[in-house]
C-alpha cells in the first residue's frame, strides 16, 4: 500500500473519477501498511515523524504517483508549522490526519 504525505489531482492517470476520502485512525492506517508498505513521502524529516508516529520504517521516496481507478493510497496530511531540519517528532499542536484515498 502506497503511503503518501499529500494528494493531488495531477497523480490521477485519467478522468473522470470518483476520489473518496475516508479519515482514519493512526491504527487503521498502521494495519494497512505494515504488511507492504510502499513510501511515496518526499521529504526526509516528514518520512521520519510518519515512522515514529506509525512505529514503522518509513523512508523517504521522492518519485512520480500515477492512480488508477480502483487505487487505494494512505496520506498523512501534515497540519501544523513547517518542520524543523532534522526534526523526527511533531511539533507541539501539530497532528497528521491519517486519511484513506480511493478512487
Amino acid at each position: 500500500m502506497k503511503l503518501l504525505n499529500a494528494f493531488s489531482l495531477n497523480m490521477i492517470a485519467d478522468f473522470p473519477v470518483k476520489i473518496n476520502v475516508v479519515p482514519i485512525s493512526i491504527d487503521e492506517a498502521r494495519a494497512a501498511l505494515e504488511s507492504n508498505l510502499e513510501s511515496a513521502v518526499g521529504h526526509e524529516d516528514t518520512a521520519a515523524v510518519f515512522g515514529e508516529q506509525l512505529g514503522l520504517p518509513v523512508p523517504a521516496n521522492r518519485v512520480t504517483i500515477s492512480l488508477e481507478k480502483g487505487d487505494v493510497v494512505i496520506v498523512g496530511q501534515y497540519r501544523g508549522p513547517r518542520l524543523e531540519e532534522g526534526a523526527t517528532t511533531l511539533p507541539q499542536g501539530s497532528t497528521i490526519q491519517w486519511l484513506r484515498v480511493s478512487l
